[in-house]
């Protein structure tokens, strides 16, 4: 109530303030000063009351604006008293000034986290660069090319291929997009499709500036080698046996019609040609199917010493024959080894076979299995030796190629197809293990295969 009655004797003197400043003045200077104080008297007593109506219409519309954003943006209730001044008037801007920079900050968030997501779920290699050409950012799939993003680092120094690098300069001086096709060689040999599309002028000098992404077409290209392959490969290696098994059917159907000898002793020979193409095809859609999946590391876990063992007693009726012992020295606690059971069977089905095939009668084939010491600790080493004839060392190096033979006469005279030991190379390179090759004349031949212990990364030995 006293409050109330200040207000109220405040207004009166101001009212009355004028009125009495003309009186005062004009008994003490005259009527011309009192007029001229009064009239400044009455011009502040109108700003006063001005400043005072503006304040109490900013407060009115403060508390409706405060009371249009909701409870959560209420002030206490004794704000409108001690903010009756511009401070009250400012508050409902604030406050909407915070939710509108909440909610920015929000959707800011969010859209980051959505672009990580989709660049992480992204399954493809896929890569940020920016205008200097440097890796700025990457995604998990594109660790096995480049490794891991740390400090900004030049695209060549994780992609080494100019044909990718003029690629990437192209689009950071201003193309929009361009693809281009490259091989890798290592850990095993692939070939990619580069595209790069540019994302942003690339002003920032660390933000990104184009984007790059890797399509691995390994399968797809070696389909169409693999074609092109066995069309060129089987023609010439099945000619052969073809144009016999032609000529003994004409003889047969003609002047050997009625000659029972004849036709014994050509059934037999037509028998083994066609066994001889049989074999040739089954090896070479299994050099296929192995290509096919070869850069595709296989994650199983096998035991050697089973799969050694199989495959000697398969041969061993074979070997028996030529009076040949298989000696197997294989520890009890050899390490498993991480791949493919039927595959890696296949390895020492074709080793153990070419050293049967090769070796002088009455000696011995050796398989003697090894843990790996030293740089090698993470390998199991095995080896398959003969006392054979031996071979020249100029041959070594190309033992591995398709259809080469160092004897083709002797080779093809015992069904060799000259593939046995490609595919015992592709099946190493699936498993990222290696295949060594010795040899003297006179005193045989050793194959070492290397393999990756079960639990080891998958780093090429």
């Amino acid at each position: 109530m006293w409050r109330d009655l200040g207000h109220a004797a405040g207004r009166v003197l101001l009212a009355t303030l004028p009125l009495a400043v003309f009186l005062v003045v004009m008994f003490e200077w005259g009527y011309a000063e009192a007029t001229v104080f009064s009239l400044l008297g009455l011009g502040v007593v109108l700003i006063i009351i001005t400043h005072y109506i503006s304040l109490r219409l900013l407060a009115s519309e403060a508390r409706n604006a405060i009371g249009a954003l909701g409870p959560d943006a209420a002030v206490p209730p004794t704000a409108p008293r001690r903010l009756s001044s511009a401070a009250l008037a400012i508050w409902p801007a604030a406050l909407r000034l915070r939710r509108v920079w909440q909610e920015h900050s929000s959707q800011t968030i969010a859209r980051l986290g959505a672009a990580e997501a989709i660049i992480a779920a992204v399954p493809d290699p896929l890569i940020l660069i920016d205008r200097h050409r440097r890796v700025v950012g990457a995604n998990e799939a594109a660790a096995e090319f480049i490794g891991p993003v740390g400090e900004p680092r030049d695209l060549a120094a994780a992609l080494r291929n100019p044909l990718l690098l003029a690629a990437a300069d192209a689009v950071l001086r201003g193309e929009p997009g361009r693809s281009v096709e490259f091989a890798l060689s290592a850990p095993v040999e692939r070939m990619l499709r580069a595209r790069f599309a540019r994302i942003s002028d690339g002003s920032a000098s660390e933000g990104a500036a184009a984007i790059l992404t890797l399509h691995d077409v390994t399968e797809l290209k070696r389909s169409e080698q693999m074609r092109a392959d066995f069309v060129a490969n089987a023609g010439h290696e099945l000619k052969t046996p073809l144009a016999t098994l032609i000529g003994f059917i004409e003889t047969l159907l003609g002047p050997a019609r009625e000659d029972a000898a004849a036709r014994e002793r050509f059934l037999g020979i037509m028998r083994e040609q066609a066994g001889r193409m049989a074999r040739l095809v089954d090896d070479l859609l299994s050099l296929s199917r192995i290509e096919l999946n070869e850069h595709v590391a296989p994650t199983g876990r096998v035991a050697l010493a089973p799969v050694i063992d199989e495959v000697a007693r398969g041969l061993e009726l074979r070997a028996g024959a030529r009076d040949i012992r298989i000696a197997r020295v294989l520890p009890a606690d050899l390490p498993a080894v991480q791949g493919d059971r039927d595959e890696l069977s296949q390895i020492f089905q074709n080793l153990l076979d070419n050293a049967v095939k090769y070796a002088r009668p009455h000696s011995e084939v050796t398989v003697t299995g090894s843990a790996g010491s030293g740089a090698a600790a993470a390998l199991v080493r095995v080896v398959v030796a003969d006392q054979g004839d031996g071979i020249a060392s100029e041959h070594l190096p190309r033992l591995t190629e398709r259809f080469y033979r160092v004897d083709t006469a002797r080779s093809r005279e015992l069904g060799g197809t000259g593939l046995g030991l490609a595919i015992v190379k592709h099946i190493l390179n699936r498993h990222r293990g290696r295949l060594d090759i010795a040899s003297r004349l006179g005193e045989g031949s050793t194959f070492t295969v290397w393999l990756r212990a079960a639990g080891t990364p998958p780093n090429p030995p």
